[in-house]
């Protein structure tokens, strides 16, 4: 899992907190933590959610691609 450091940068950039991306996609603060440390896996479901919300590609947040394309 070496997408939880984008996963991070996405929530700061947006100066979100960990709190506020939970509810977002319907879990708790200290869930979401893991997900951004890496300690957990976060489902895809999640994972889209978040790429919508951000408006970047899966491909990117999973670092298969540099390239950070908005979804269409």
């Amino acid at each position: 899992m070496y997408y939880y450091k984008r996963l991070r940068d996405l929530r700061e950039d947006n100066d979100l907190t960990q709190r506020q991306v939970a509810e977002l996609i319907g879990t708790t603060q200290q869930v979401y933590s893991e997900y951004e440390n890496g300690i957990r896996e976060i489902p895809l479901y999640k994972m889209i959610i978040l790429a919508k919300h951000y408006n970047v590609s899966l491909d990117w947040i999973t670092e298969l691609t540099d390239a950070k394309r908005a979804i269409k």
